[in-house]
């Protein structure tokens, strides 16, 4: 993205510029989370993403250099998406949007994400860096 295409020079508002869309922070999760994920896991989550949001979603992660995109080593169809340093450099901001929304939305949270989150109350240096390794 070029300079000038971002809204301001505050930088909140610049990686919401980049990152702040509906659907760009949870591939960004399920890389993190799930690790290496080819076109199909990602469809296959809750969100139901589509096919095509979808596309657009890697293919602006990997201009952002946040992923890259390999041939699958038995499929030369499928690709293997994985997250660089850059992309896992941003492992503080989700785990910190898990911990909010475990806080004010535990109603609505499920079991598997307040247990996450409780391990996050107790190790969350372990978890970081587990998840960015």
């Amino acid at each position: 993205m070029s300079e000038d295409s971002f809204r301001s020079t505050c930088p909140i508002s610049s990686c919401l510029d980049l990152y702040g869309d509906k659907w760009t922070l949870l591939v960004v999760r399920d890389l993190l989370y799930h690790g290496s994920r080819t076109f199909k896991d990602f469809l296959e989550s809750d969100e139901h993403i589509s096919s095509a949001r979808l596309a657009e979603r890697l293919k602006k992660l990997e201009r952002l250099e946040a992923l890259t995109k390999e041939n699958h080593p038995t499929n030369k169809k499928v690709f293997i998406y994985k997250l660089t340093q850059k992309g896992k450099d941003l492992a503080p901001a989700i785990v910190e949007l898990i911990a909010w929304g475990n806080k004010y939305l535990v109603e609505h949270v499920s079991e598997e994400s307040k247990a996450f989150a409780k391990n996050l109350e107790l190790n969350k240096e372990g978890v970081l860096k587990e998840l960015m390794k």
